[in-house]
């Protein structure tokens, strides 16, 4: 296995001066070199023969056991020096000071067919940033980020990808759901790839620091592998870089919203300086459509992280990030009148977005109407969001209220409460949108072929993912197999796999794993 290595993050920009491996503030630097923890008994369990071809590395390399050996942490590849991320961060509104790659090493950067790939093992160690954790990661929580970055990557969400998945051999201590009952599993390391993983929070600590120097460096190396196009060498190359920042993150967070994504821990230091989702904790996947749901224990009281609150999140994110590059402008305007684009940027996309949901081509006035009272009946009983809009697009322009409503059934988690003023509601919803439709000039069929191409049939639902752990945790890796191949083409509709396509069992609705997830998840 040859991999064309051409590493710049450890080259370009300031190193720790320590070469120690212990627990500490790291001042004056972007990274601290450090290695992965040699696993006791390494074996590969799951591999994305897609993210392989885009490395350069092809299946019969993947059998060697060097590509274990590499991408377990048992071997550092020749002339490369693994390193872990300093950065900060805000967690739920609150500035949290240095926080790190507490367990993530990067191993090298790859440069395959003109792209730049950064491959990091996630679950490889301790590093200068684990604070009191151990650096470790359990298959349970490899397999869910393992899944769902190919799945978002096949779904069309920007997003991190997943190349390998190992298990280590070792044990692996883990309070699930911060309860008190601490329990050993099978600990396993994910090789995560992206172009890059530098975060907002990799710019907030040089900011929160008043270190502009290498405030500037850090942004200066972006700009140059990452925004290339930016060709200002004034100051307004931060305020064009920010521009573009703002733009990525806006259109990743419209995708997640179109495919019914909760992230779970929106915090500065999870959000991608290209508009990539990263870090895939305790992530969930609407089942009922319901805008106040969070998949994360730590954020059942608040809801911070809600879907319904993801695009204010995520500009409340971008107003710290312009917070932390006002230092090489030193004007504020040209910052907040970005920020507040965002909000009419944001609203005109997201209309758009679940316009194409619908199926509907050129937006008219009453529209926006139309969307809201949809929004408003979806929250009205327990309505599966991924089968409603999916079954959505069989309906016909001359259907009567009566027989969408028929059609749309297998959406419902209790049909029996559609009766009264309920069932009222959505008749005159689908009247509405069935009377919107007659005003398009395109076929049915027509319709739900580019109603199918955004509204997918098979998303990575939490009792799914929960699923492939159980049997992962028998020795049965099958399932990880079956349903990664499954979410490759989510918007195909898979005669074979339909069992997937089904609304979340009764079982799950308050399993652990199944509903809501702990950060350690």
């Amino acid at each position: 296995m040859e991999l064309n290595i051409q590493d710049t993050f450890n080259q370009k920009l300031p190193a720790d001066l320590r070469i120690d491996n212990s627990r500490r503030q790291v001042f004056d630097a972007c990274f601290s070199f450090v290695k992965p923890r040699v696993p006791s008994k390494p074996q590969l369990i799951h591999f994305s023969k897609e993210m392989a071809e885009a490395l350069g590395i092809n299946e019969e390399e993947v059998k060697e056991k060097y590509f274990l050996d590499v991408f377990s942490g048992s071997k550092v590849m020749p002339e490369t020096n693994p390193y872990a991320m300093c950065y900060g961060g805000h967690q739920f509104g609150h500035w949290a000071g240095q926080l790190g790659d507490g367990r993530a090493i990067n191993l090298a950067e790859i440069v395959h067919h003109h792209k730049r790939w950064a491959l990091q093992l996630k679950g490889a160690g301790e590093t200068p940033f684990s604070r009191t954790a151990d650096g470790l990661a359990v298959l349970r929580s490899s397999i869910r980020e393992h899944l769902c970055s190919e799945a978002m990557h096949h779904l069309g969400v920007p997003t991190t990808r997943s190349l390998a998945l190992c298990l280590t051999g070792d044990q692996v201590l883990r309070d699930v759901m911060y309860d008190g009952h601490p329990a050993y599993e099978k600990g396993a390391v994910v090789c995560r790839v992206s172009p890059s993983f530098i975060r907002f929070g990799n710019f907030e600590i040089f900011a929160r620091r008043k270190d502009k120097e290498n405030l500037r460096k850090l942004a200066d190396y972006t700009i140059q592998y990452f925004y290339p196009t930016i060709k200002e060498t004034s100051s307004k190359k931060y305020l064009l870089f920010f521009h573009e920042v703002l733009s990525n993150t806006l259109k990743m967070i419209v995708e997640w919203q179109r495919v019914g994504f909760v992230h779970g821990v929106m915090n500065t230091d999870n959000m991608s300086i290209l508009g990539l989702t990263i870090d895939y904790g305790p992530y969930g996947w609407l089942e009922g459509y319901d805008k106040g749901w969070t998949p994360n224990t730590t954020d059942r009281q608040n809801k911070r992280y809600k879907y319904g609150n993801q695009p204010y999140v995520a500009l409340w994110n971008l107003f710290q990030l312009a917070n932390a590059l006002f230092p090489l402008v030193e004007e504020a305007k040209p910052f907040e009148e970005a920020l507040e684009k965002y909000k009419i940027d944001y609203a005109n996309a997201e209309l758009s977005m679940l316009l194409s949901k619908l199926g509907i081509r050129e937006s008219k006035k009453e529209d926006l109407e139309l969307v809201e009272s949809m929004e408003k009946v979806l929250e009205l009983c327990e309505t599966d969001m991924t089968i409603f809009f999916r079954r959505l697009a069989n309906l016909k322009k001359n259907d009567s209220d009566e027989d969408a409503l028929q059609l749309l059934k297998p959406a419902f988690y209790n049909p029996e409460e559609l009766v009264g003023d309920v069932q009222s509601a959505w008749q005159a919803f689908l009247k509405k949108y069935l009377n919107r439709l007659c005003v398009e000039n395109h076929s049915d069929q027509e319709r739900k072929i580019t109603m199918n191409k955004v509204n997918p049939k098979y998303v990575l639902r939490n009792y799914m993912a929960q699923l492939a752990i159980d049997a992962a945790d028998k020795g049965d890796y099958n399932l990880i197999d079956e349903l990664h191949q499954v979410l490759k083409a989510p918007y195909d509709e898979q005669v074979d796999s339909e069992k997937w396509f089904a609304k979340r069992p009764e079982w799950a609705r308050h399993k652990v794993g199944c509903s809501m997830l702990s950060c350690s998840s």
